[in-house]
């Protein structure tokens, strides 16, 4: 409406909305809540414009006012005539269709109409020959003649005169009809405001009732204290029963290391925090038992993998910039939610970078902090880091498979159970044995690589000590040559010299 480029549509679609307002003031009349009462004024109706939209455009009307037939019959008389002028003619050129054929004595004569000749009287051309000569042919076709007479042309001018008339009418009124209600625009902005926010607050007391959410409290005591927490997805999608989990952080505990199997539920116990965090700043109640939420100013992640090859980043230089922006903006009062870091480089880089990040957070930052990760060597940093805490999600082997618990624990996780989550992948049993093998290896350190046989250096130690094999006479000769004062032939007899003692070796 502001800018005048409100369509019918959008016209009809405020009227109906102003025509509720009586209703909607009724059920918020006596709420025993300020905010409400506040809203309650805010929605006073509109009578005037209201009335305006309901007299002026039609129940259903055309996408656009170009297209015609969207001002209402009775609300301009000059706009109604010009219409009637236009209904009238199908009644019209029957009449004149009719009396033409008695006329003429020509029983097939019929009055049309297209959009590049207009109207005309058509006959077939075996009867040509009995048109009178006030016909004034038009078009020729391969089996009949057009023809006009200075009535039809009369006729036609005003017809399509007043059609031209009604549009440029319509249009004009549609454009006064959108500053009238331009002198309304503030309360109408006013009205759509508050519709909005009683729209998001009737849809969030609707999933607080129906969902079992809870009222969060908000305090000024740094910290989270949320009690058997869910999902609000995840619990919504999945046929079984989802686990709920506490979490708990505050001045003395502010970063969790959380371990234990994949798929075993760390990402959505981490995620659901957040969005605990976040629908109670958004005002809303929270899938959880309770909640006691301290001051947060941002909630950082750094979850899932994914490179961006427009700009030439690898997984883990995505990785490395997302927790450079977190390492650099997290304060004290930050929510931080950090997934497998170091995943994208070799294992001893990996957990370099992950316990140094781990570190940044829990000592520097001191931001509110989920750490999950796979390196169950950074769970020693809970004995000895100020702040740190390990917890774990629980699973129970049956056999060769895996149970999810999805509960978490204190204390950390012993395994990821990784080559189980493969079995349940559909790895072949081939490539799932020499895993086993392998790990077996590993663990038992007889590996290639392990924690007590680091990865051997390129250029072995000692080896500047081992006896070094004699010079190859060749190897003389060319380091006896002066190469710079060599001619062209002196420097191919030498080549010659040279090839002769690799060839007598």
């Amino acid at each position: 409406v502001a800018l005048k480029s409100a369509r019918p549509r959008d016209l009809t679609t405020l009227g109906a909305a102003l025509a509720l307002l009586p209703e909607l003031r009724a059920c918020l009349d006596g709420v025993d809540s300020p905010r409400l009462a506040e809203l309650y004024v805010l929605l006073a109706p509109l009578p005037d414009s209201q009335t305006l939209l309901e007299t002026a455009i039609v129940p259903s009307p055309p996408a656009l006012i170009r297209d015609g037939g969207v001002i209402a019959e009775g609300f301009d008389p000059e706009l109604d005539e010009l219409r009637a002028i236009s209904s009238d003619a199908t009644s019209y050129l029957g009449e004149l269709e009719v009396r033409e054929r008695e006329l003429t004595g020509i029983p097939g004569l019929k009055v049309g109409y297209n959009r590049v000749h207009g109207y005309y009287l058509e006959v077939s051309k075996a009867q040509s020959d009995r048109v009178p000569d006030r016909y004034t042919r038009r078009q020729t076709l391969k089996a009949a003649e057009r023809y006009i007479t200075a009535e039809l042309k009369g006729f036609e001018d005003k017809v399509l005169s007043s059609r031209e008339r009604a549009l440029a009418r319509e249009k004009a009124l549609y454009e006064e009809l959108l500053e009238r209600l331009g002198e309304d625009l503030a309360r109408l902005q006013q009205v759509s405001e508050a519709l909005a926010e009683l729209d998001a607050l009737t849809n969030l007391a609707e999933r607080a009732e129906t969902l079992e959410y809870r009222m969060p409290r908000l305090t000024e005591t740094p910290g989270l204290d949320i009690k058997r927490g869910r999902h609000p997805v995840v619990e919504r999608v999945q046929s079984e029963p989802f686990e709920p989990n506490d979490c708990h952080l505050d001045d003395e505990r502010r970063m969790l290391i959380i371990t234990g199997p994949n798929m075993g539920g760390k990402s959505t116990y981490m995620r659901q925090v957040a969005l605990i965090v976040l629908l109670a700043h958004a005002g809303s109640f929270v899938p959880a038992e309770a909640a006691l939420i301290g001051p947060i100013d941002r909630i950082f992640t750094r979850i899932g993998a994914g490179d961006d090859l427009s700009r030439g980043h690898s997984t883990c230089m995505e990785e490395m910039i997302e927790t450079a922006n977190i390492l650099h903006n997290a304060t004290p009062a930050s929510l931080v939610l950090m997934d497998e870091i170091g995943r994208g480089t070799s294992t001893y880089d990996g957990m370099a970078l992950a316990r140094a990040s781990a570190l940044y957070l829990a000592r520097r930052l001191r931001a509110l902090t989920l750490f999950a990760t796979h390196y169950f060597e950074l769970t020693a940093l809970a004995a000895t880091c100020d702040g740190v805490a390990n917890v774990h999600l629980d699973a129970v082997e049956h056999g060769d498979k895996i149970v999810f618990l999805h509960h978490v624990k204190p204390g950390p996780a012993n395994r990821s159970y990784g080559l189980q989550v493969a079995a349940l992948a559909g790895l072949p049993k081939s490539v799932l044995d020499d895993a086993r093998e392998l790990l077996a290896q590993l663990e038992a350190g007889g590996g290639p690589v392990s924690a007590e046989q680091p990865q051997m250096s390129l250029f072995e130690p000692g080896s500047a000590s081992r006896p070094q094999p004699a010079e190859h006479p060749a190897l003389e000769q060319l380091a006896a040559l002066d190469l710079d004062n060599l001619t062209p032939r002196e420097a191919l007899e030498a080549l010659y010299r040279i090839k002769q003692a690799l060839d007598s070796d």
